[in-house]
């Protein structure tokens, strides 16, 4: 025959149950039932990045492309200097003259030939120029009876460069002269041109000579 249980008897067993039940959880790891809390926690306090607006792109010193300023000057080309020297310059520059004559027109005849042709071809400007000794040439400045006035003084009339060569042929040359002078008006002028035409003609003696041909 089994005897109840007395009241008394039923508080002192709900009591232990419910230590025991104490003493489970205590028993229990840490930090498991909180995670979820944590998480949802870390989530919600984060920024949040917006899809529009991108991570900006990070741009390598490599990559970058230096364009020349709309403002900036670009330095002009180069200018090639003339190797002829300035508009009075005097006879400083005739030198200057000279070499540029030789070296645009090479030699093409031999010494002799040339030594005759710059003399007859600088005294023949001279002539022509100012009018010394035209009697010289009586075929080239005939006469006409009348004294006629210089085109150029004597004062400062001068040969600045010459060269004499082949004219197309090895019986005719030119002279090619460069000159200064002052004309009538009294206005100087230099790196003026003048050509004169020679043929070679044969002597009885069988040497040559180059005659001077007309002015066309």
């Amino acid at each position: 025959m089994t005897t109840p249980l007395h009241p008394p008897r039923l508080l002192v067993l709900s009591t232990l149950m419910l230590a025991v039940a104490g003493i489970a959880l205590l028993d229990m790891p840490h930090g498991q039932g909180a995670p979820d809390r944590v998480v949802s926690s870390t989530a919600w306090s984060a920024p949040r990045s917006s899809p529009a607006s991108p991570a900006p792109a990070v741009v390598r010193p490599s990559s970058v492309r230096t364009t020349p300023s709309a403002t900036s000057t670009a330095s002009p080309p180069p200018v090639a200097e003339s190797p002829l020297p300035p508009h009075g310059e005097g006879t400083a520059g005739d030198q200057a003259v000279q070499l540029s004559l030789e070296k645009a027109w090479p030699a093409d005849l031999p010494a002799h030939d040339q030594r005759e042709l710059l003399t007859v071809g600088r005294a023949l400007l001279r002539a022509d120029a100012t009018g010394v000794e035209r009697h010289e040439w009586p075929a080239l400045f005939p006469s006409t009876g009348q004294a006629v006035a210089p085109a150029f003084s004597t004062a400062l009339f001068r040969v600045q460069a010459a060269v004499a060569r082949r004219d197309g042929s090895p019986d005719k040359a030119v002279v090619h002269l460069v000159w200064a002078g002052t004309d009538r008006g009294g206005t100087f002028t230099d790196l003026r041109i003048s050509d004169w035409h020679f043929k070679r003609k044969a002597s009885q003696m069988g040497a040559s000579t180059w005659t001077p041909q007309p002015r066309t």
